[in-house]
C-alpha cells in the first residue's frame, strides 16, 4: 500500500470538495477555487470530513499514481486554507526590483530592465528593494513563475550576485588568484 496515497485528507471548514466524472476534482475554499483533472484509474471519493484516494490493483503505474494523485488534492486543499509563497532574494551591486501595478521591473545590471507581468492568480510583493515573495493559491504556478524570475539572472559561484531563492545556499567557488 502506497504509505502517502492511503492517507485520508482532511476537509477543513469552510472548504468544499466536490468530485465531477472523469476525475475532475473541485476544490472551493476562503481563497478561491481551483480544480484539476487527475487520472482517471483513482478512485476519488468524498467521505463525510475527509477525502480517500484508492487504486484498482497493484501495476506499477497505479502505485506511483496513487501517491501523486493524494498528494495534488492536498495541495489544493492547503492553496485554498492557506496559499502558498516562495521568497526570492536579489543580490548583487545595482540589482533591484520594483513594482508598478501588475508589472515587476528588475534591474539586473543587463543594457535594460527586465520587465515581468504577473499571470493569472499570482501576486508578486516587494519586500525592500531586494526580496521579492511570489504568493498564490496553485503551488504549481507559484513555483513556475519563482523559477522564471529566478532564471532571468541564475546566482554565480564567485560572488554569489543573482536572484536566488531564500531557501537556497549557493556552493561559493575560490577566484582566480594572483601572480607574485
Amino acid at each position: 500500500m502506497s504509505r502517502i496515497g492511503r492517507l485520508p485528507i482532511a476537509i477543513p471548514a469552510g472548504v468544499t470538495v466536490t468530485v465531477a466524472e472523469n476525475n475532475k476534482v473541485t476544490v472551493k475554499g476562503p481563497k478561491g477555487t481551483l480544480e484539476r483533472t487527475l487520472p482517471s484509474e483513482m478512485e476519488v471519493k468524498v467521505e463525510g470530513a475527509e477525502v480517500v484516494v484508492s487504486r484498482p490493483n497493484d501495476l506499477k503505474k497505479m502505485k506511483s499514481l496513487h501517491g501523486l494523485t493524494r498528494t495534488l488534492i492536498n495541495n489544493m486543499v492547503i492553496g485554498v486554507t492557506e496559499g502558498y509563497e516562495k521568497k526570492l532574494e536579489v543580490n548583487g551591486v545595482g540589482y533591484r526590483a520594483a513594482k508598478q501595478g501588475k508589472k515587476l521591473t528588475l534591474s539586473l545590471g543587463y543594457s535594460h530592465p527586465v520587465e515581468m507581468e504577473d499571470p493569472e492568480g499570482i501576486e508578486t510583493v516587494l519586500d525592500g528593494q531586494n526580496i521579492i515573495i511570489v504568493k498564490g493559491i496553485d503551488k504549481e504556478k507559484v513555483g513556475q513563475f519563482a523559477a522564471e524570475i529566478r532564471d532571468k539572472r541564475r546566482p554565480e559561484p564567485y560572488k554569489g550576485k543573482g536572484i536566488k531563492y531564500a531557501d537556497e545556499h549557493i556552493r561559493r567557488k575560490v577566484g582566480k588568484t594572483g601572480k607574485k
